[in-house]
């Protein structure tokens, strides 16, 4: 028989994907419209929906202090995940900014959510330290090249040129692959969106 324990966590995961289909129907819906040439008088410019939601290898990582990580390390939360080079121009950092505020923005839901900022160039480099200072909470993470070009493709991202479109994207708290935001994005929307993620997700 199942304990009680066991009970609970499968009425809460169950719960859950309730909640996020009833998140993916109408973003469904609204893609099929759009896809037969329907356009609403007025739109928002938020993320683009990973439909259906891709399912993430737990491909192996290591922080910058040494610490192995994996996706499923972080099941249970929403993931802000970021690639760039150890390089990070001024173009990187900003992306960093802009992901920072958004996650203050949350308020109470502040430690439902985790940065995370991926190497693409799978090395970590003293001149970037200083340019992290600011982001304390974000977790820096690098890997082997395998595991990398591994990621690039998770993240449907060209393995040469991919980094350099400087995506932003939601990760579910069951480890899928569920939004891309591209730069430029209005800041209200991806606001508006994340809220509504984790509002439906609490109340699960």
């Amino acid at each position: 028989m199942q304990s009680s324990n066991e009970r609970i966590v499968k009425s809460n995961r169950n719960k859950l994907i309730i909640v996020l289909m009833l998140f993916f129907i109408p973003s469904i819906v609204a893609t099929l419209l759009y896809s037969s040439g329907w356009r609403p008088v007025n739109t928002v410019n938020h993320g683009e929906l990973i439909v259906p939601p891709k399912p993430l290898e737990d491909n192996a990582m290591q922080s910058l202090d040494g610490k192995y990580v994996k996706f499923s390390d972080y099941r249970g939360k929403w993931l802000m995940v970021y690639f760039d080079t150890s390089s990070c121009t001024e173009e990187c950092t900003k992306q960093l900014f802009f992901m920072r505020q958004i996650h203050l923005s949350q308020g109470k839901n502040l430690d439902k959510i985790q940065r995370l900022f991926i190497l693409a160039d799978g090395i970590a480099v003293d001149s970037l330290k200083p340019k992290l200072k600011d982001y304390p909470n974000m977790l820096v993470l690098k890997a082997e090249k395998k595991s990398i070009t591994n990621l690039l493709k998770e993240f449907e991202m060209d393995e040469q040129h991919g980094v350099e479109q400087r995506n932003i994207y939601f990760v579910d708290p069951l480890g899928n692959l569920m939004m891309r935001y591209h730069p430029g994005i209005e800041p209200a929307g991806m606001r508006k969106d994340l809220e509504r993620l984790l509002k439906y997700s609490t109340a699960s």
